[in-house]
């Protein structure tokens, strides 16, 4: 007779290190090709060989995934979200608030890190997703006056960001990267506001 076979273990299987490396590499190729929108998760799992289900499994959402690809350790909508009910004409300032909070917080290595990852991995259209179409999306609309000027602006402003993550926090320029972060909300809020609200080509 042959030994009884053992009981399969029950629960939740570990996580698969490479497998999970794998997804996020196809993540990352693709969000930087497509951009968020028309990347799909289907898409990725087929980039990475697995099922849309195990990509589900280790990340749940594609707002996630894309998070986990690009190394962010906040989810930036949840940032901009009360920026949101802000009235139109006030939004510059509380939009460079909610953008620094992250930037001086703990968070501001990882964010650091995630760009030039990005920059050096020539991915910079990581950059432009990440700054178009995730964190300044919803606003979007809300500044699109007059009709189609919308995502010039939003460009616009994350010109602005960008240019002063690349300044302030990795290449430390003198005296801006000493600035009391109360000082640089002060000067940069109306160049925000500007692009927000201000005449653009149309």
């Amino acid at each position: 007779m042959t030994a009884p076979r053992a009981r399969a273990r029950s629960g939740r299987r570990p996580g698969n290190q490479d497998t999970r490396a794998r997804i996020l590499t196809a993540a990352r190729k693709l969000f930087a090709q497509n951009g968020f929108d028309k990347t799909s998760v289907r898409a990725v799992a087929l980039g990475a060989g697995v099922d849309a289900a195990l990509v589900h499994h280790y990340f749940g959402t594609k707002r996630q995934l894309f998070l986990d690809s690009v190394e962010i350790p906040v989810d930036p909508t949840r940032v901009i979200a009360p920026v949101l009910d802000i009235p139109t004409d006030e939004v510059g300032r509380h939009l460079a608030e909610a953008v620094f909070s992250v930037w001086e917080s703990s968070h501001r290595p990882a964010v650091v890190a995630a760009f030039r990852s990005a920059m050096a991995g020539n991915e910079p259209n990581l950059i432009r997703t990440f700054l178009v179409e995730v964190v300044l999306r919803d606003l979007g609309p809300r500044v699109d006056q007059p009709p189609g000027t919308g995502m010039l602006r939003m460009q616009l402003v994350a010109s602005q960001m960008a240019g002063m993550l690349v300044t302030r926090y990795i290449l430390e320029f003198e005296p801006l990267a000493s600035l009391p972060i109360e000082d640089l909300i002060d000067v940069i809020a109306p160049t925000l506001q500007r692009y927000l609200t201000g005449p653009v080509p149309g």
